[in-house]
């Protein structure tokens, strides 16, 4: 959290600073105190004239790596004006946060900003990147990149932020493919994205950002007097093959926890430091087995093993290395490669939401909008979630497809590197059947991840106009369905979960409604509210109320089938009942209770 000083100029900005104070938590203090307290505060807000603020700061001022943010306010609280350390110092972020909590104009000025360009100076950081070109070079880049001079991008990784960068790219910037197409005759300015050393022609600036997509593998001596010199050995071997500095993630065998340097690791350089044990390691083929290593720990291979495994079975880049007291690979997980090698592909299992291509998240419409391949449960999903579709992509239905035949399409473009969206309806950890599938992709050590989706019973709740959870009267959501074809564990009975009359939720028991009405009869008041929410969120949605004596003729009379959501509770339609959480007296972390 930034650390934020608040500097009332005249009487006028007075509720303003107050209001600010208790928002931003921030410290009051007077115009006469900031030259004192210029390096304890990360950003400074005046309320006030410009001039004030502008004739207080001018002799502090020194560099833009050192600066504070400044913000000014006029004393009627119409524009946040960003003054001082706009990107590096977060000035106009904050400018912009400030001017959201006041309903005030936000005024930015830095040319990037303006220009609807990237801030080379702050992207970096943004995205977890470091630098490796020469950083006081920075401001030329910026120059001529805002000056819209032809620029080149090359991206050798994929993640979040060449991601955004290709998504946002500007005319004057032209993706390349490899290093020698950086023509100085062409470009005056090269941005690169890359775990590898790479350097620009002479006569092209040249920024370099260096992803941190690594996992490194490393095996140790026991207890090394010099561990602490292990650290930029390893780097330094690393640099010798071409890769920066690129780790996010150190992995080696379980027997090493108790060593020195996996301590300074994790607690002075903060790094993550995962442990496999022999078995799990031995599992792994390696190009470079040790008939010594088995002998000692009992699996041929801990630095390339280890560095496979943690990648997620990703490619070694940098097979074994060897220093005094250390062995160590680097491999590179595959969704972050973009060669088109086999194994390069990714799955990413995406939740689509209850039906409304608006209520997809922002990162699952940005899978869709990458995908080569979109296989969506058609039986489940409006065809109309896959319109934002590239150019070019395959997009199925698997409605008609059986397990084997889902599998084995993925399969055949994952094999092609091509990155796939496995579209399920909602939410896909809930009634998704993505279990066997992921099962299918662990056998073949294929990559993939999951992006959650917004579950229909949210859905419900929203189209409902109901919260789920009632203060002192009902705190507990249950998700579940009706015993239909696929048998319910014995525990787990309708009847069994209606004892605690909490808010239940069944999904996919629109047509044995006749035995769900029974059995939660067997608990719950007959009278008690129920729902019967038909294609939520849908064009054709329909929501009918009731009691729960009623909820099956509701149903057949209605000619309701699939994908509909059975809710049943008080919750439905109560307006009873106070949370403590906005209760004037209560106190909490944010807000002290009033006497």
């Amino acid at each position: 959290m930034q650390k934020i000083a608040i500097i009332q100029i005249s009487e006028a900005g007075c509720t303003l600073a107050s209001s600010l104070e208790r928002k931003l938590h921030a410290s009051v203090i007077q115009r006469s105190e900031v030259g004192n307290q210029w390096k304890k505060f990360d950003a400074f807000v005046f309320i006030g004239a410009m001039g004030i603020c502008v004739r207080t700061i001018a002799p502090l001022i020194k560099d833009k790596h050192e600066d504070p943010a400044v913000l000014c306010i006029d004393s009627m609280g119409q524009n946040v004006i960003s003054v001082l350390s706009g990107h590096i110092g977060g000035a106009n972020d904050l400018t912009r946060e400030v001017a959201a909590i006041i309903g005030a104009h936000e005024v930015i000025t830095t040319q990037s900003d303006v220009a609807g360009l990237w801030a080379l100076d702050t992207i970096g950081e943004r995205f977890g990147w470091s630098i490796a070109s020469d950083n006081g070079k920075m401001n030329d880049c910026i120059f001529a990149f805002v000056g819209r001079q032809p620029t080149a991008l090359l991206l050798e990784v994929r993640d979040e932020g060449t991601d955004y960068l290709e998504a946002t790219k500007p005319e004057h910037v032209t993706i390349i493919n490899n290093i020698r197409e950086a023509d100085p005759q062409k470009y005056k300015l090269l941005i690169i994205v890359s775990p590898y050393d790479r350097q620009a022609p002479l006569g092209m600036l040249e920024l370099h950002f260096v992803p941190m997509v690594g996992t490194i593998g490393f095996g140790l001596a026991h207890h090394p007097d010099d561990y602490e010199a292990i650290y930029d050995e390893i780097d330094g071997a690393f640099a010798k093959c071409g890769i920066l500095p690129c780790a996010h993630r150190y992995c080696t065998i379980d027997v090493k926890e108790d060593e020195e340097f996996c301590e300074m690791l994790e607690e002075e350089y903060g790094e993550e430091v995962i442990f496999y044990s022999a078995e799990e390691l031995a599992a792994v083929e390696v190009p470079n087995p040790s008939e010594t290593v088995q002998k000692h720990v009992g699996t041929p291979s801990v630095c390339e093993a280890a560095a496979i495994l943690g990648s997620n079975h990703g490619k070694l880049v940098v097979p074994k290395v060897k220093g005094k007291n250390w062995t160590a690979a680097l491999a590179i997980d595959h969704k972050y490669l973009r060669d088109a090698a086999p194994r390069g592909g990714h799955i990413e299992i995406v939740g689509a939401g209850p039906g409304d291509p608006d209520l997809i998240s922002v990162r699952g419409r940005k899978m869709l909008e990458k995908a080569d391949l979109i296989l969506y449960a058609g039986s489940l999903v409006p065809k109309a979630l896959t319109e934002c579709h590239k150019p070019g992509a395959v997009v199925r239905s698997s409605a008609d497809m059986d397990l084997e035949e889902q599998c084995e399409l993925m399969k055949e473009h994952y094999d092609k590197g091509h990155f796939i969206v496995r579209l399920h309806t909602g939410d896909p950890c809930i009634f998704g059947a993505i279990q066997e599938q992921m099962a299918f992709f662990d056998k073949q050590r294929m990559s993939y991840h999951i992006t959650p989706g917004i579950s229909s019973f949210l859905a419900a709740a929203a189209e409902l106009q109901s919260q789920f959870t009632i203060p002192e009267r009902t705190q507990t959501i249950i998700l579940t369905r009706g015993e239909g074809r696929t048998p319910m564990p014995e525990r787990e009975q309708l009847h069994l979960l209606a004892r605690s009359q909490s808010t239940m939720c069944i999904f996919l028991s629109a047509a044995i409604v006749d035995d769900v009405q029974r059995e939660l009869l067997m608990e719950y008041p007959e009278d008690t509210p129920v729902a019967a929410c038909y294609h939520l969120t849908w064009p054709d949605q329909k929501i009918y109320r009731g009691k729960l004596k009623d909820l099956a003729k509701m149903v057949h009379d209605n000619h309701l089938t699939l994908t509909t959501m059975l809710v049943v509770g008080e919750a439905i339609d109560n307006r009873q009942g106070l949370s403590e959480l906005y209760n004037k007296h209560f106190t909490h972390l944010f807000r002290k209770g009033k006497e």
